[in-house]
């Protein structure tokens, strides 16, 4: 339906937008791992008991069907009816956890001697758990925005009574789904050492499938419907989408914009939107300009800032965002606006435009400045960001991490932009910035550079001193938690002169001590005279054991073991 669409313009853009789409290859995993799903069709339907009980003869073909009523019916002729009906239960506390096949439900039956909360499932059918669950309250028993597979709440209207009818009855059986992300915990900044730190991915998940185990993230593969804004929110790429990853739709961008271009196709604009909005998406663009360029992601959220920015650098003069806004849920919504601001905040201090990145609302065909969408909308730049004087500039393409490619598009639109700032400042939750440091009070402790996930904060090597690469740093909050003095305080920002953003600068250095034996330079002389001050009246800390702290920890050893044949119990006082 899309071709067809596309093939109906004869212009030059439209020839040459139906060529590079049907002549570029995109690279997707072949065979994605996948997670499986068994269910059985034991099926609970919770809500009100006037509501349930007309449902349940509307699922006769699945194993098993359970009724637990939130509220009884009102006592009458329709109550003792309702109460002959197989297998209800009463309750007004319930608790759901689980997805397809493993829905585990638990609550304190009305009319039980007990008062502590039963597995349901065991009760009424025998087994562990349901396999699906209609739920008809009218808040929801899980509060999570996006429901997990097998789960329809339809009372809170996040699913349609008539389509679940229709299909609950199909849901028996094993189920493959696609595991969305990769997760690699050694690149993850959540926490180190006992401390917390970056939360960005649980935050941004709209599913319940993230949380925190305390040391670390874990995902629960069965909840996640892979919206991918884990992987977007992610700084350090600790979680990176699979179903593909961003750098091969980066590289579909390249040589999609590159062929487009060859063909000689002008001012190209990006239209990125989700494979559910396929079918809106073909209708739309027969009112929207010939040089749009529709590129199909698996869901909206799943490319960010860097992606963008790389479309802009290829020769996009704009890129939008084609979702509903008035259906979308609020944790995307929110991980797109924080993306966006991001975005906007770096066009506009280079002096550029800040909607040649912007949302598409396909409800109404508006632009997010709230005008109309016409052919003026998507022709109003005529210049693109990056000049093209060759058509080899197109045989460039961006590599490295995410951040990397980011940094490397800004320098790359930096050079050539109206405005060039020394430094601009960034939303507060942007993960750019550096540290300040109250160096009066550091001691050189180093529990910053033992926190840091990314070695921004490391040693100066060979004295006493600490040093930060701004460009490392992902403002994850480690350090200035874990610093014991509480001298350290995040400071979000952008240094745009590369040497200088990648330079490692002293945060803090001062006079080496050196050990009253060896002569051995061993750590900062503040620290040393701080544990001194400190300890000295300490009955642990007298006599020979104070002199020992100005000593290096070999000589300190050697001293101590010296000792030990004349006073067996001095090793003790150390």
């Amino acid at each position: 339906m899309l071709k067809s669409t596309l093939e109906a313009f004869s212009d030059t853009n439209g020839q040459a937008r139906l060529n590079a789409i049907t002549g570029t290859v995109e690279l997707s995993n072949l065979i994605p791992p996948t997670v499986s799903y068994e269910s059985r069709g034991d099926l609970l339907i919770i809500g009100t008991q006037d509501s349930i009980t007309t449902l349940a003869n509307q699922f006769s073909a699945l194993h098993s069907v359970t009724l637990l009523a939130t509220e009884k019916t009102a006592i009458g002729e329709s109550s003792t009816k309702a109460e002959k009906c197989a297998n209800l239960y009463f309750s007004k506390e319930v608790a759901i956890k689980g997805y397809l096949g493993a829905f585990e439900v638990t609550c304190r039956v009305d009319g039980t001697i007990t008062e502590t909360k039963a597995n349901l499932a065991k009760v009424a059918i025998g087994r562990d758990c349901f396999d699906l669950v209609l739920d008809m309250t009218k808040e929801g028993i899980v509060a999570t925005e996006i429901p997990a597979p097998g789960y329809y709440p339809v009372g809170a209207g996040k699913a349609k009574l008539a389509n679940v009818i229709e299909e609950l009855p199909a849901m028996l059986g094993t189920f493959d789904k696609p595991k969305y992300f990769r997760l690699d915990p050694d690149l993850c900044a959540h926490s180190s050492r006992g401390v917390n730190g970056c939360n960005r991915c649980v935050d941004a998940c709209p599913a319940g499938a993230l949380s925190s185990l305390g040391h670390a993230i874990e995902i629960n593969p069965y909840l996640c419907q892979g919206v991918g804004t884990c992987a977007t929110a992610c700084p350090t790429e600790a979680i990176t989408y699979a179903l593909p990853d961003p750098e091969k739709t980066q590289n579909f961008v390249h040589r999609l914009l590159a062929r487009y271009q060859e063909e000689g196709g002008e001012k190209p604009t990006i239209l990125f939107y989700g494979n559910r909005d396929e079918e809106t998406i073909t209708q739309t663009l027969t009112t929207l300009p010939s040089n749009v360029v529709p590129i199909a992601l698996e869901e909206l959220a799943t490319v960010g800032v860097d992606t963008w920015f790389s479309a802009l650098v290829y020769g996009a003069h704009q890129v939008l965002l084609a979702t509903n806004t008035a259906y979308i849920p609020a944790t995307i919504d929110r991980v797109l606006a924080d993306e966006l601001s991001i975005a906007n905040n770096f066009l506009t201090e280079l002096g550029y435009e800040e909607n040649r990145i912007t949302l598409f609302d396909l409800s109404t065909g508006d632009l997010s400045t709230g005008e109309p969408a016409t052919a003026d909308s998507f022709t109003a730049f005529e210049k693109p960001l990056i000049a093209v004087t060759q058509p080899q500039i197109f045989a460039e393409q961006l590599s490295g991490t995410k951040r990397e490619k980011l940094f490397a598009a800004l320098e790359r639109l930096y050079a050539n932009s109206p405005e060039q700032p020394e430094y601009s400042a960034v939303p507060d939750n942007a993960p750019y910035g550096s540290v300040e440091c109250k160096t009066d009070d550091c001691t050189l402790c180093m529990s910053c550079v033992a926190v840091c996930p990314t070695r921004a904060f490391h040693a100066v090597g060979g004295r006493p001193g600490l040093q930060l690469i701004e460009e490392d740093c992902i403002q994850c909050g480690l350090c200035e938690k874990a610093c014991p003095e509480k001298v350290l305080t995040l400071k979000p920002g952008f240094t745009w002169n590369a040497e200088t953003r990648k330079a490692a600068v002293v945060v803090h250095e001062e006079e080496a001590a050196c050990c009253t034996s060896c002569g051995k330079a061993f750590a900062p002389a503040s620290m040393v005279k701080m544990l001194t001050e400190k300890l000295q009246s300490h009955s642990q800390f007298q006599g020979d054991a104070i002199r020992r702290l100005a000593m290096c920890e070999d000589c300190r050893v050697r001293d101590i073991f010296s000792n030990m044949e004349d006073d067996p119990e001095s090793q003790l006082r150390v």
